[in-house]
């Protein structure tokens, strides 16, 4: 009696893993690769013929010359292995307290922003701590800080920022944003790396 109960159980445990780790994911895998290669493999960025990154997760810029990211849960260097939120919510003090009021005075400081009219992606982190875009509000506010690191023109840098604002997915999906990598590159490719 067991044994007509246990082969079963046997044989549909190896077919299902078969079909399920084998040949499903050998199906899709096989259509992105046909279809949508370049972000099946990662959307990676190249520059003077290396690959600096990915459009897919974000970089840390720390130099006034370039545009930064949304801070970081998983770390200052962006670590996708360590891609996390901070489980704080709205009502948690110390969220208020460690985390958004230094981020507040830091763009108070760094990019002349008003308290109170600070965009929300320029205090707060993403859910997973690795999005690779700010809004473009939050890059407007960047805007006099690169241009005067890079001895330029306020209305060139915002003209950079206006070819890198993405609209919103299928026209009606998410929010309209900048991509920091793309935009930093172009900063260089177009003005010349900094100095510092």
């Amino acid at each position: 009696m067991i044994k007509n109960q246990l082969r079963p159980a046997i044989v549909m445990t190896f077919a299902l893993m078969v079909v399920t780790g084998l040949i499903y994911p050998g199906i899709v895998t096989a259509i992105a690769q046909a279809v949508f290669p370049r972000q099946a493999n990662g959307s990676m960025v190249a520059a003077d013929g290396r690959v600096v990154g990915s459009e897919l997760i974000a970089q840390g810029f720390a130099s006034a010359a370039y545009f930064h990211p949304r801070a970081s849960a998983a770390g200052a260097g962006y670590d996708a292995a360590a891609s996390s939120g901070t489980n704080k919510g709205p009502t948690d003090r110390r969220l208020a307290d460690t985390l958004i009021a230094g981020s507040v005075d830091e763009a108070v400081r760094q990019d002349g922003a008003v308290r109170g009219k600070i965009p929300a992606d320029m205090v707060t982190r993403s859910a997973s701590g690795l999005d690779p875009h700010v809004s473009p509000a939050n890059a407007a506010l960047q805007v006099a800080r690169v241009a005067a690191a890079r001895g330029v023109d306020t209305a060139r840098v915002r003209a950079m920022v206006a070819r890198h604002t993405e609209g919103r997915t299928l026209g009606l999906l998410g929010e309209p944003r900048v991509n920091v990598l793309l935009l930093n590159l172009e900063l260089d490719r177009r003005l010349g790396r900094p100095r510092r």
